[in-house]
C-alpha cells in the first residue's frame, strides 16, 4: 500500500489492487474497481513514483 493525502489533508493508505485507473483532471482522481473514486493532492507523477517505489520494495523483499 502507498500513503497519499486527501484534499482535506488527511492521510490514507491506498491498496493498489483495488485501483481501476487514475486521471489528472488537473487534480489526481483515483477510480476503484467497485465504482468509487477519490481525489488526492499528489500529482500523477508523484503517484507513479510512489507506486514504482512500492513495487521495487515488494520485489526486493521477495528476492531475500
Amino acid at each position: 500500500m502507498i500513503s497519499l493525502t486527501k484534499l482535506d489533508n488527511s492521510q490514507i493508505l491506498l491498496n493498489l489492487e483495488n485501483v481501476k485507473y487514475v486521471e489528472s483532471t488537473p487534480d489526481t482522481l483515483i477510480f476503484f474497481i467497485n465504482g468509487e473514486h477519490l481525489f488526492v493532492k499528489e500529482t500523477l507523477d508523484e503517484l507513479v513514483a510512489r507506486v514504482l517505489e512500492y513495487k521495487k520494495q515488494i520485489n526486493q523483499s521477495s528476492d531475500e
